[in-house]
């Protein structure tokens, strides 16, 4: 996976606690805190409390939401081992792109860097006798990037990132081409859920729309949540948060670079719990910048 630089920026008046989020990043595994999306580079995401919030719960701003719940619900019917073939053909591959710089092999991107190139060319053969292919086809690769977000995960969490390159890839193929042998059971089990899901995530984002923080989207995509704070700590725990800057404030409401108290600086060193406090419990407009080594 390329190291490119990431942001994550928070604007919340303080009256009304509505609030604002930007990032980018690399392409991530499932964020279970914030219902198994799958997030990729480049995607920029707000909260909506009004203005439009109830207008933006519709159906095509459910794909990726349920195609992260739909890849988990699917996978315990979705059981197919991988085939010998795709293993026997990944594995050398695989070790030859490890061996480079063992230390930094990431058996999770590797892997659904692999799964995912083959999800445009599955999806465009598996669509093409839709009536609705484009629409067929965005709704399959969401659910196959979603499927190998969710299997390559589930294999590579079990190597220690310790472990030499042969085991790495034994879960970075393994991850690959089982989504691989389940890809039209995955696609076909996730559309039958389709309908259900997108009714059960627009009762959920006008709920979402109505509450203090409002609903969360990615790109349009809405962000099913549990619980806001356990969310927005699981995105800044992928983004590596640095925090720093002074605050300027009139009128009642505080712009800073830093998540910081009106007229006062913040320790650069300050634990993300206490950001977060500080995020709850202040009308604050804060921006936190992530760098991957």
């Amino acid at each position: 996976m390329s190291k490119l630089s990431r942001s994550l920026k928070f604007l919340i008046p303080s009256a009304a606690f509505a609030a604002l989020a930007f990032a980018s990043f690399d392409a991530e595994a499932g964020i279970e805190a914030c219902g198994n999306i799958n997030l990729s580079a480049g995607a920029s995401c707000e909260f909506k409390t009004s203005g439009g919030c109830e207008a933006a719960c519709e159906p095509a701003s459910f794909e990726l939401a349920c195609a992260g719940r739909g890849s988990l619900e699917c996978r315990g019917q979705c059981g197919l081992d991988a085939e010998v073939s795709c293993t026997t053909n990944c594995q050398p591959n695989c070790e030859a792109q490890c061996e480079v710089n063992p230390g930094s092999f990431d058996c999770a991107a590797a892997c659904e860097t692999d799964c995912s190139a083959s999800c445009d060319a599955d999806c465009s053969a598996k669509c093409s006798a839709d009536a609705n292919s484009a629409e067929c086809e965005a709704q399959c690769s969401a659910g196959c990037e979603a499927s190998c977000s969710t299997e390559c995960e589930a294999e590579c969490e079990v190597v220690p990132p310790s472990a030499d390159c042969v085991a790495q890839c034994n879960g970075c193929c393994g991850g690959s081409c089982t989504a691989e042998a389940n890809f039209d059971c995955q696609i076909d089990c996730q559309a039958d859920l389709q309908v259900s899901c997108e009714a059960d995530m627009q009762g959920g984002c006008e709920v979402q729309c109505t509450q203090p923080q409002g609903a969360l989207f990615c790109n349009g995509q809405y962000v099913a949540f549990d619980d806001v704070q356990a969310c927005l700590a699981a995105l800044a725990a992928e983004l590596n948060i640095e925090v720093s800057g002074s605050a300027e404030c009139s009128n009642g409401r505080c712009e800073a670079e830093g998540m910081i108290s009106c007229g006062a600086t913040m320790d650069p060193d300050r634990s993300f719990g206490g950001i977060m406090a500080l995020f709850f419990g202040l009308g604050l407009l804060g921006a936190a910048r992530r760098r991957r080594d």
